[in-house]
């Protein structure tokens, strides 16, 4: 699987409780290129953030596995997929998850700390210039605007240079030109750094952007996945 860099093989995932079961995801299949730009979308509810959780290795399927740069995620413990997270993939998210007692700086230079990587600073400074923050280093998230808060976010998924951006609604709380100016940086950092891009929408013009696309309904693909 040298060609691949994500590959999901036939994952379901249900969850039962006294009123039954429900079947969140049904036999989802699907492969990921090295430097590849796809969408998932779908509805709310259509299972696509939990698939996201899946492929991160952050939530388990009932059946099925992922594979991430030829590793089989659910084949390790815990504490190997957190390592092999860490070391392979960033992420996006809607709501931006910062931590408000850090400025944007420090925000930055986490994952670096964290990956005990030298000239954390150095190299956390240079990826907020890249995304236009270069005169907010000092500021917190709360004094930031939620385009800002989002930019922060983008520089510290794309400062450890993942193999693998995955992104959650990554403009849903922005407005539309703003969400347009995330949209594009994203899709620059990532041709910049050869990095894949998976990201989850249910904005259809969004996914247009992206390479392809694999559409979900009621926790199945509806779509021809097209690609591999």
């Amino acid at each position: 699987m040298s060609d691949v860099i994500i590959s999901v093989e036939h994952v379901f995932k249900s969850v039962t409780d006294a009123t039954g079961t429900l079947e969140i995801l049904q036999d989802i299949d699907f492969a990921l290129r090295p430097r590849e730009t796809v969408a998932i979308v779908g509805a709310s509810g259509s299972g696509k953030s939990t698939l996201l959780s899946i492929i991160a290795g952050l939530d388990t399927p009932s059946r099925g596995t992922v594979w991430l740069a030829g590793q089989d995620l659910f084949a390790m413990s815990e504490d190997e997929r957190a390592a092999l997270r860490a070391e392979k993939l960033g992420f996006v998210f809607q709501s931006f998850q910062l931590l408000g007692n850090l400025t944007a700086l420090e925000n930055v230079m986490l994952p670096l700390e964290l990956a005990g990587r030298r000239q954390a600073r150095k190299l956390a400074t240079e990826m907020l210039a890249r995304v236009g923050l270069d005169q907010r280093l000092r500021a917190y998230p709360k004094v930031l605007s939620g385009g800002e808060q989002q930019r922060v976010a983008l520089a510290r998924a794309f400062v450890v240079q993942p193999a693998v951006l995955l992104a959650d609604e990554p403009t849903g709380s922005l407005d539309f030109a703003t969400g347009e100016k995330i949209m594009s940086l994203m899709f620059e950092l990532n041709r910049e750094l050869g990095t894949t891009l998976l990201l989850v929408t249910h904005d259809r013009a969004m996914a247009e952007r992206c390479q392809r696309s694999i559409t979900i309904e009621a926790g199945r693909v509806v779509a021809p996945v097209e690609g591999l």
